[in-house]
C-alpha cells in the first residue's frame, strides 16, 4: 500500500502483465483469506475473527500511511460518508464470515458474484438510467443463477443464503460510495478510515466474546487474515491503476478456481451440480452485461457508461 503520492497514469481498457498479475493476486490471496476466515470461524467467535481481520489491516494502514510519509492521508473532507463506507464492508464481513459457517465457499462466492447485475438495478432504481433489453436480460439471468443455487423450497435453501444476499445488497451501495468517495478523498485517508472504524466499533464487544486461541498456528490465522485483507485490497488498488475496472472485471471470476480448489482441500468441499450450473449461469451473465457495457461505449451512445453516476461495474467482490 503505497503511500499517497503523485497522480497515476489514466487506467485503459487494455489489461497488460502490471494489472493482469496484480488482479489475479487478488483472487488468490481473496481465496485464502476467505478460507482462512471459515476455519477459524468454527474455533472462534465471528465477531473477533472479524475484529483482527479489521485490527491488523489498520495497523499495517498505520505504518505504511504514517503521517510523516502521508499527511495527506489523515485529512478526511467527508468523514459522515467515510464512517458509513466503512460501516457497510464491516456488514460485509460480518455476513460473509457467518455464511462461512454454514455455506461452502463456492455457493456464497456464486450468489456474491451478483453484485455487479445489483448495481446496475440500483443504477435504474436510484440514479434513473435507461435499462434495455440486453442489461434486463443479464439481471434476470443471474439470479435465475442464484435460484439454481439457494433452490428455494427445493430442498437446498439454507437460511446462512440470506447472509449472502445481504451481502450481496450492501456491497453494491459500497460500490457506489466507493466511486462516490474515490473523487474527493485521497487513497490513504479511505484506507485508514475503512480499517479503523470497524476495529474501533467491534473492541468494545470483545470483552464479552472473547476468546484467547490456544494454538500458536490460530495466532498465525488471525495475523493471516488481517493482512490478506490488506494485501488483497492494495492488489485490486495496484491493478486498477493501469486498467479500467470494467477490463479487470472478467479476470475476478477467476476467484471461483482458487475457492473451490481450496475448499475441497482443506474442508472436503464438493460442489453440487446445481452449485456449479449455478456458477456458470451467473458468470456468464455477469460477462454478458460487461461486454454489453463495453461495446457500448465503445461505440459512443453512452460514453459514460462504464462509470454510470461516478462508478464502474467491477466483479470484484469486497471482504
Amino acid at each position: 500500500m503505497p503511500a499517497d503520492g503523485p497522480a497515476a497514469p489514466k487506467p485503459t481498457n487494455r489489461v497488460g502483465p502490471r494489472s493482469l498479475i496484480p488482479i489475479l493476486g487478488s483472487t488468490v490471496v481473496f481465496a485464502l483469506l476467505d478460507t482462512t476466515a471459515k476455519y477459524a470461524g468454527r474455533i472462534l467467535p465471528v465477531l473477533e475473527v472479524a475484529w483482527f481481520r479489521y485490527l491488523i489491516n489498520f495497523l499495517m494502514a498505520v505504518v505504511v500511511y504514517n503521517p510523516v510519509v502521508a499527511p495527506q492521508a489523515w485529512k478526511v473532507t467527508q468523514p459522515g460518508l467515510q464512517v458509513v463506507r466503512a460501516m457497510l464492508l464491516a456488514i460485509m464481513t460480518l455476513c460473509n464470515f457467518l455464511a462461512f459457517h454454514y455455506l461452502q465457499l463456492a455457493v456464497t462466492t456464486t450468489i456474491g458474484f451478483l453484485t455487479p447485475l445489483v448495481i446496475t438495478a440500483l443504477s435504474v432504481v436510484v440514479l434513473h438510467e435507461r435499462i434495455d433489453p440486453h442489461r434486463l436480460a443479464a439481471i434476470i439471468g443471474g439470479f435465475i443463477g442464484v435460484l439454481l443455487v439457494t433452490r428455494p423450497g427445493l430442498g437446498g435453501f439454507h437460511p446462512a443464503m440470506l447472509l449472502s444476499l445481504v451481502n450481496v445488497v450492501v456491497a453494491a451501495v459500497y460500490n457506489m460510495l466507493t466511486r462516490h468517495l474515490a473523487q474527493r478523498e485521497s487513497a490513504g485517508s479511505m484506507v485508514l478510515m475503512l480499517a479503523g472504524v470497524p476495529t474501533l466499533l467491534l473492541a468494545p464487544v470483545m470483552p464479552f466474546i472473547w476468546q484467547t486461541p490456544d494454538h500458536l498456528w490460530l495466532w498465525l490465522a488471525l495475523i493471516f487474515i488481517g493482512a490478506a485483507g490488506g494485501y488483497g485490497h492494495f492488489l485490486v488498488m495496484e491493478a486498477h491503476r493501469h486498467a479500467t475496472a470494467a477490463a479487470l472485471a472478467p479476470y475476478s471470476y477467476a476467484s471461483l478456481l482458487w475457492i473451490v480448489l481450496t475448499g475441497y482441500v482443506v474442508f472436503g468441499d464438493v460442489p453440487s451440480l446445481w452449485t456449479i450450473v449455478g456458477a456458470a449461469v451467473v458468470v456468464a451473465s455477469g460477462l454478458y452485461l460487461l461486454r454489453r457495457e463495453r461495446l457500448e461505449s465503445g461505440a459512443g451512445r453512452r460514453p459514460d457508461r462504464a462509470q454510470p453516476g461516478g462508478k464502474e461495474l467491477d466483479g470484484n467482490r469486497h471482504h
